[in-house]
């Protein structure tokens, strides 16, 4: 058995990844075991039709980020045949529009991410790693309340097709999505993942699903073709390193600009425990909403949107940059997206941290599999150059930003974040309440938080009023919700400490977080 902690965004995700520890497998294939569970307990927030990186930590080695996000095609889809419509989903208190339809897909990278990491890192053979997910779809899993109403967010999408209304449509209530308790069988992705297990990734990127995928984009107006899949390839990159608070920290580079946004972010704050500021002053609050806000001014400032990932990250943490937003923060201010994540460390020395993601989904089931394609060329947030308007064959840009700090006590931290724009500011915040304010580990995931752009300012309940008055007073348009919710992230994470081997987690309430310490 092997000893170590996992968080993730459902119990039965945590508990498939705990249960390949305790068979004596390691922290990459607990995190993969995790990964194909969460596909069948968070179908709408993770697909094997999607993709991810993962932060790897080896107990000998230097951090490495595994980049098996989705791709760009080699080809515009046709304008007159192309399948691509908006739906508008309902958050309750806002309403966003996505896209969805076959030209909404881009190449996904989740199972060719998952054979390299299980031969480059597991211990375990991939059929061992699947079978808690193989039996999940065999048998069913209830659906707790959080994705009960994740489905009804995306119910126009769920809806559109009949092949997902298949899986995904009420026996009770006709003419609805699955509600709370209701049962989720998936036998086809059962089998799908067994075959795949015993035949590898050629199945996915040569074989049966490249062929069929590609077929239906050709008859039905979308641009994957057979080379997408051929030509994908998984990315191992240095990640992005940076010191704060007497710990170093390592998140995702670009062409990903979440892990630049928290860079900046941290570059420009001060140290709030040096400074004698505690959690939810006047002093911490509004400082860090200005470094919010100037964190967004930047992103377009230095175009980390561009063509130039590397170029536009350079330019974002430059001296000149952070000194010139430096000197502008002062005491006072001036006058929902489908992701998932999971944490693991072990008793090795290992830790991983992965974040994936299907986008929304865009209605097409691949046939024979159970498996919904991403729509990740239907996001307005990762295409900034417009819609059918991006780069070809290019590895698309991610706000995901696994995560790693090692502190100078010893103790080893993976986090990270689903929640779209909100990722880099739930994990700042995080990371400021562990370093700075010292926080529980369990209070510094689950304490209120604050998230600050486009010139709106939400704020969780929780922190004293005083405080959120005098933001009141400098910021017109501020949102103030009633309860932590999943628009702030859901960020899982866990520690290792190496002086003494304990192990701790915490899973964030706001995406039903779930935590397993394995001694």
């Amino acid at each position: 058995m092997m000893s170590g902690a996992v968080s993730a965004g459902h119990p039965e995700t945590a508990q498939a990844a705990a249960n390949i520890l305790r068979e004596g497998g390691n922290a990459f294939d607990a995190v993969l075991a995790g990964m194909a569970a969460a596909c069948v307990c968070e179908p709408v927030l993770c697909s094997f039709g999607g993709g991810g990186f993962l932060m790897a930590k080896s107990a000998n080695g230097e951090p490495w980020i595994f980049d098996f996000f989705a791709q760009t095609p080699l080809r515009h889809p046709e304008t007159k045949n192309r399948d691509f419509s908006p739906v508008i989903c309902d958050f309750g208190p806002v309403q966003q529009k996505f896209h969805i339809g076959l030209a909404s897909m881009a190449t996904p990278g989740l199972a060719r991410g998952m054979f390299e990491v299980n031969e480059l890192l597991g211990r375990m053979p991939l059929g061992l790693i699947l079978e808690p997910a193989i039996m999940l779809a065999k048998k069913g899993v209830p659906l707790h309340k959080l994705q009960a109403r994740i489905f009804q967010v995306v119910e126009p999408i769920y809806m559109d097709t009949e092949a997902s209304r298949a899986l995904f449509e009420s026996k009770v209530n006709p003419g609805s999505l699955v509600d709370e308790g209701d049962l989720i069988v998936n036998t086809q992705f059962a089998d799908f993942l067994d075959t795949l297990s015993r035949e590898g990734d050629d199945l996915f990127y040569r074989g049966e699903i490249a062929a069929r995928v590609a077929e239906d984009c050709r008859g039905q107006g979308g641009s994957l073709t057979r080379a997408d899949f051929e030509l994908f390839k998984l990315e191992k990159r240095k990640p992005l390193s940076l010191r704060y608070a007497d710990a170093l920290i390592y998140t995702n580079p670009p062409p990903s600009i979440g892990g630049q946004l928290i860079a900046f972010a941290l570059s420009i704050l001060p140290d709030f425990g040096a400074e004698g500021a505690a959690f939810g002053s006047t002093a911490h609050l509004s400082t860090l909403v200005q470094a919010m806000a100037f964190t967004d001014e930047v992103r377009m400032e230095s175009h980390v949107h561009g063509t130039s990932a590397e170029e536009a990250g350079a330019l974002l943490l430059s001296e000149e940059m952070i000194d010139a937003y430096r000197q502008r923060i002062a005491p006072h201010p001036r006058s929902y997206r489908g992701t998932t994540h999971i944490s693991v460390v072990d008793s090795n020395g290992n830790a991983a941290s992965l974040t994936f993601s299907n986008g929304e989904g865009c209605g097409y089931i691949v046939p024979d599999t159970g498996m919904m394609m991403n729509n990740m060329l239907g996001e307005e947030d990762i295409n900034p150059y417009g819609f059918h308007n991006w780069p070809t064959n290019t590895r698309m840009s991610s706000m995901m930003a696994p995560s790693l700090i090692f502190d100078p006590s010893g103790r080893v931290t993976a986090l990270g974040s689903g929640g779209s724009n909100r990722i880099r500011t739930a994990i700042l915040q995080v990371l400021i309440n562990l370093l700075n304010f010292d926080l529980g580990f369990k209070d510094a995931v689950q304490s209120p938080r604050v998230h600050y752009e486009g010139g709106l300012l939400n704020i969780e309940p929780g922190f004293p009023e005083s405080a959120v008055v005098n933001l009141s007073q400098h910021y017109d348009d501020i949102k103030r919700w009633d309860e932590l919710n999943l628009f702030f992230g859901g960020v899982h994470a866990v520690c290792s400490d190496a002086r003494c081997g304990v192990f701790d987690g915490a899973g964030d309430p706001r995406r039903g977080g779930v935590s397993i310490v394995i001694s």
